[in-house]
């Protein structure tokens, strides 16, 4: 994919109009007498490399294409204007500094996050919570926690049977911005926790509470609730017995606790919460 190209008046269609509907093009009029242009110019094909082909930088040399420059309406040089879908968007005359058109070109260039976005909202509408939640945690810290995102990594944490940092995300949503989307999550979020355990679980839920000091009891049950997906009651548990024997179950719980850590993913901040647990409760 090309990132700078000289246009003359035979080219313009397909370098300024057609290609406009597949990236935004950036059109530089210029001539060789002009003073500003030498400025402006080395900036504007630095930028068009470094972006590698998210944008074409088209040069058209004034002086030798006088109608085509007349055509776009040209008075003064250096021009520059993005044209995007067949239309200019947005532009300046004269030189400008590398920062004006670095801020001009990232109103209108795709950000980097939003193919992630696209690929998590189509792993959740899929179903593969598991998949997305990463994906939708790095979009939430690169985009500045936009409530739109919150609310997505809500409703695959719902998915995920951890009702209570669903709900923490949620609260985090302003009045402003509850819009369909939190209102949805937010009653599936109330759904799941009406939701009926497994008899397993309740029936091991309570042997431990006739026997709280039971860690056999509290490993049963650690390993329903993770196998059920209620990963945090799971972990709390499986802490719990670590706290009075470091190596119960010859390693297995403490084998258990890491096993699930891995599962989560790295860098999921459940995972890094057990984490220091952990290491805190080792060494």
């Amino acid at each position: 994919m090309q990132n700078i190209v000289d246009v003359t008046m035979e080219t313009a269609q397909q370098w300024v109009i057609d290609e406009s509907f597949k990236r935004p093009v950036l059109v530089d009029f210029w001539a060789d007498w002009c003073g500003p242009c030498k400025t402006l110019t080395p900036i504007l094909e630095k930028l068009a490399n470094e972006y590698q082909g998210q944008f074409l930088l088209a040069k058209i040399n004034a002086d030798d294409q006088q109608t085509l420059a007349g055509q776009f309406g040209v008075r003064s040089l250096p021009t520059v204007m993005l044209i995007k879908d067949g239309q200019p968007l947005d532009g300046f005359g004269g030189a400008q500094p590398e920062t004006e058109v670095r801020a001009l070109l990232e109103k209108h260039l795709p950000k980097p996050w939003e193919g992630d976005l696209q690929q998590a909202q189509a792993l959740l509408a899929q179903g593969q919570a598991q998949d997305a939640l990463p994906l939708l945690r790095q979009v939430y810290e690169l985009a500045g926690e936009p409530p739109q995102v919150a609310c997505l990594m809500a409703q695959a944490l719902v998915d995920l049977k951890r009702p209570d940092e669903a709900g923490q995300l949620l609260d985090t949503v302003k009045l402003a911005d509850q819009d369909a989307l939190y209102e949805q999550v937010k009653a599936q979020l109330a759904l799941s926790e009406q939701a009926a355990k497994t008899p397993e679980l309740e029936g091991l839920e309570a042997a431990l509470e006739q026997n709280p000091d039971d860690l056999d009891a509290r490993y049963k049950l650690a390993l329903q609730q993770y196998q059920e997906g209620y990963h945090r009651p799971a972990l709390e548990n499986l802490m719990a017995i670590l706290t009075r024997d470091k190596n119960y179950a010859e390693g297995g719980a403490r084998k258990t606790l890491m096993d699930i850590l891995a599962s989560l993913g790295k860098g999921d901040p459940l995972a890094v919460e057990f984490q220091r647990k952990l290491f805190t409760l080792l060494y």
